[in-house]
């Protein structure tokens, strides 16, 4: 399946689900795409199963790739698309289906990760989506957040993949229904990864957030042709070292969570010839209390601008955050003409 010569190129846009739909007018889906508040039933498009709270509705992004057929198959419970040099993949379990607690289902579903990686000769993941219904709640004695790092970070050690240095950016969100959803974009070379000099590396936290730390990096950048680096940024909240910041302020955890995203930023940009900037971001914020959404809208508008890339692209979503004090979290990403310092 592998492609031959040089990288195939990798590019994204974000479109309404009608614009994306309009892609098929010819009877032939694009690669595949991610979608947020999008029907369940398109196989090239799984869907992030949380309610939208932006005013233009439902949206995805699109990857297009060229060079390569692009193919279609499953590997245990994962489905996947790949053209031999990029995949996407997707896995969605019913917890109430299963008889393993959380930790068990998340190696599980990591382990087929894995396996499809391998099955489709596609070995270097650039980019994970995890979302966990009811992220906060007690799971029998451990918050399920934490069973579900548990679980993950056992079947990175499993696999022999980097949990730690090296480890692919990453969000977990907690959506309010539906199934434990876990998406993931790979290709055939690995990502460079990106920390956060003003907050200590997920997978150092202390052991007072949990059995297992949280597996990603900060970001990741990726060479995906065609002279063009993509920046991939892990869902980013308001945490600086380790520790929660402005608790119960919306508006303050929303401008330290922008503070955040600059300073990865600019550490992505000392290891790229590309200049990436905030106001150019493709964004997804994540908003715990539907009631907070225009008042954070306003903190990112103060910040960027109205007329910025990152406010007209902007997709909201209601989901509740990995800890239960923090209110907002935004990951996102951008691609940017440019190559990997040596």
């Amino acid at each position: 399946m592998r492609v031959q010569g040089e990288i195939s190129h990798l590019r994204v846009e974000r479109l309404s689900l009608s614009d994306s739909l309009a892609l098929t007018a010819n009877g032939t889906a694009p690669f595949a795409a991610l979608g947020y508040g999008t029907p369940h039933g398109l196989a090239w498009m799984p869907t992030v199963n949380a309610r939208v709270l932006s005013a233009q509705g439902a949206m995805a992004d699109v990857w297009h790739v060229n060079g390569g057929r692009v193919q279609s198959g499953t590997t245990g419970i994962a489905r996947w698309r790949s053209n031999g040099h990029w995949l996407l993949g997707a896995i969605d379990i019913d917890e109430s289906a299963e008889k393993q607690n959380l930790a068990e289902i998340a190696h599980s579903a990591y382990r087929d990760l894995f396996k499809t990686l391998d099955h489709a000769a596609t070995p270097h993941l650039l980019r994970i989506w995890n979302y966990l219904p009811q992220i906060n709640a007690d799971g029998g004695g451990l918050e399920r957040y934490r069973q579900f790092n548990l679980g993950r970070q056992e079947a990175f050690f499993e696999a022999g993949r980097a949990a730690f240095e090296g480890a692919p950016a990453a969000c977990a969100l907690g959506i309010h229904q539906g199934a434990l959803s876990i998406r993931f974009l790979a290709g055939q070379t690995a990502p460079v990864p990106v920390e956060n000099p003003r907050q200590v590396s997920a997978y150092r936290y202390p052991e007072t957030y949990g059995p297992r730390s949280p597996t990603f990096s900060r970001a990741a950048l990726a060479d995906v042709g065609n002279g063009d680096v993509a920046l991939f940024i892990s869902g980013t909240a308001s945490i600086v070292g380790h520790e929660t910041v402005h608790q119960g302020d919306v508006l303050e955890q929303t401008r330290e969570t922008l503070r955040n995203l600059e300073a990865v930023i600019a550490a992505a940009n000392s290891q790229v010839t590309a200049t990436f900037s905030l106001a150019k971001l493709d964004c997804v914020v994540y908003v715990r209390h539907p009631a907070d959404t225009e008042a954070v809208r306003s903190v990112l508008e103060n910040a960027v601008g109205a007329d910025a890339p990152m406010i007209r692209h902007a997709v909201y979503l209601e989901a509740d955050i990995c800890r239960s004090d923090l209110l907002v979290e935004i990951e996102a990403h951008a691609v940017a003409p440019g190559r990997l310092r040596a």
